[in-house]
Parts: structure tokens; sequence; C-alpha cells
């Protein structure tokens, strides 16, 4: 029997009491004359179910906790940005095979990659599209945010020109990304429109799962927490771009570690597809995400990291295969959450 006994349906039209004024609504043909490419949400619900599964893997590399044998050398040398970029490749290859029949996704936290430099960012590249050669939406957690042309440079650097036209690099291109909304409509209008117009998506920043959230997030808007209006906006801005599954190409994250916020966030954004991080080590159960979906158990998928990719560091893992076979502890450790996650929204 599925944990979830709240009675969510998935509304295609909502009069929000806290929503602000919507954007215009956009047409259904683009002004060069072409059909827009397909809406994100729609391949993402698709893709689920052909699946069965509502997994992404958050591919956050850390050079300490990686099996010996791809671990730089430890030689006495310091470590080179390209040493240490050949290991991160190494590793998320095997990742991305062990994981790709189990998970929906994978998330790239660019942080990660940025820190070893030209060398980090090419293992962000390769990482990227070896990902998607094996099958996974790829999301790049990158939290961009500015204003006018430079949240298009950011846009067409991650998503694509907003016309659809090919970029002039397609080196850190992802299937979705993630960005900071709190610059308001001026920072978040240029991704979007990048983003339907390649077919691509875009997870806002609503509820973070870091336990140092509150200290804005819940501040007092009028009577409701911030992170309330912040919701309130992100369904009305994403109205003109929902799908024929009722969902919008405009996402949201939400932290798996507020499970009542999440319940609430999810009546507030019934089109809004929610990116749910905080599952596993930071805390988040299943019985805490199973309000994310809807009564179909769609509409949002939850982000593993730590516990899925140093998944032979704990039990029943380290026991079942320790670091000899941790790329079977890895695919095990997505296929339980996977399957864990299904049961209790189906």
């Amino acid at each position: 029997m599925p944990l979830k006994s709240r009675a969510a349906v998935r509304i295609v039209t909502v009069e929000n009491p806290l929503a602000w004024r919507a954007w215009p609504a956009r047409t259904a043909i683009r002004e060069d004359g072409h059909m827009p490419r397909r809406n994100f949400a729609d391949t993402l619900m698709e893709r689920m179910r052909d699946k069965r599964s509502q997994v992404v893997v958050g591919l956050d590399p850390r050079l300490e906790r990686m099996p010996a044998e791809v671990r730089p050398a430890d030689d006495g040398t310091p470590l080179t940005p390209k040493a240490a970029a050949d290991a991160i490749v190494a590793f998320n290859r095997a990742v991305v095979e062990a994981v790709a029949e189990h998970a929906l996704a994978v998330k790239c936290q660019v942080a990660f990659y940025e820190q070893f430099g030209c060398e980090g960012m090419r293992a962000y590249a390769e990482t990227l599209h070896h990902a998607r050669r094996n099958g996974l939406v790829v999301i790049g957690d990158v939290k961009r945010s500015d204003i006018a042309s430079t949240a298009a440079a950011y846009a067409s650097a991650h998503l694509g020109r907003p016309g659809g036209e090919p970029a002039p690099a397609q080196d850190f291109i992802a299937d979705a990304i993630t960005i900071n909304p709190y610059l308001g409509s001026d920072g978040v209008r240029p991704f979007l429109e990048a983003a339907a117009a390649n077919g691509r998506g875009v997870f806002a920043l609503v509820k973070t799962s870091n336990a140092s959230s509150v200290e804005i997030q819940d501040l007092d808007a009028e009577g409701v927490p911030l992170y309330e209006r912040v919701a309130a906006l992100v369904e009305r801005w994403g109205e003109s771009y929902r799908g024929r599954s009722g969902y919008s190409t405009l996402g949201a994250v939400v932290g798996a570690t507020f499970p009542e916020e999440l319940a609430r966030l999810r009546d507030l954004m019934p089109s809004v597809p929610l990116l749910v991080p905080g599952f596993g080590a930071q805390g988040g159960r299943v019985e805490d995400v199973a309000e994310a979906f809807d009564v179909e158990g769609e509409g949002a998928i939850v982000s593993s990291s730590r516990a899925i990719i140093f998944a032979w560091e704990r039990q029943p893992y380290r026991e079942q295969f320790g670091e000899a076979r941790w790329e079977e502890a890895v695919a095990a450790a997505a296929a339980d959450m996977r399957r864990r996650i299904w049961d209790a929204t189906h």
C-alpha cells in the first residue's frame, strides 16, 4: 500500500490567492514560424512512467571518498587539476553505468567541478555527455541567477539560445538546470524562455534542504513565509509553459528535510514539477518525499547523492559488497531507492 494518504490532486488551472501578477501569455508558435520543441515536463513524466523510476542520482564527487582504484595516487606530490579531473571522470563514468538501469536522472553540482578550474569543467562536460549517452536525464545544479543580457548568457551556456538555434558551445548544455529566483522575474524569464525553446527545464529554488534556509526563506511576508510567496510566483510564472501533462517547464526545488512544508508547497504549486533533494544522507525519508507526488505518482523527482555514490561505505552494502565491489553497491542502492519510492507512490 502506498504510504501517501493525502488526496493530492493535480490542478491544471488554479486561482492562487498568494499569486502575484502573471507574465503575458506566450503563443504556441514561435516568432520564426516553428513550433517549440516538446515540453520538458511532458518528456520527464513519460520517461518516468516508462522507466518506473523517480530517482535522481547526485554526482557530487569527493576525491577523498572515492574507491582506491580511481582515487588520485597519493605519492607525495601535489594534486594537479588534471589528475583530479581524470579521477572524477573515471568515477562518474562508473557510477553512471551502475545506476543507468535504475535512475531516471543524474544531477551534477557544478561546484565539485569548478574547484579544479578548466580541467574540472572538462570533467563536468564529459560527465553530462556520458550520462546522456546512457539514457539519463541530465540536470546541471548550477543555481544561476542574474538579469537581462547576463541571465540570457547564462541560459545560452547551460540550456541553449532562446530562439532554439544551436548555442555557440555545447559543453555545458543540460536537460535542465537549477536557478535562484530571488532576483525576480527579470532573472527567471531568460532561463525559462531558453528552456522552453529547446525542450529543456528549469528548477527554481523555493525551499531548500539546508537547516539554515529558515533564516531567509521562512521570513514573514505579510502573514505567510517568504517561500510561500516565491512558490506562488513560480506557479504563476509557469502557467504559459504547461505541457499536455499539466506540468510546466518551470519546476521548483523543495527539500525533503521539511516534509510539512513540502506537502504545503505541493498544494501551492499543483502544476510545477518538484525536484526534491535531501533524501538519504541529509535525513529525508520515503514517507517525507511521498507528499511531493500527485495521485498518479508523478509530478516530482527525488535526489540522493552521497547515499548512492558512496553506498559501499554504509550498511547493508558495506557488508554485502565492500569497496572491492563498489559499483555493485552503487547499483544496489539506486535500485533500492527506486523500488521504495515507487512502491510508496503507486
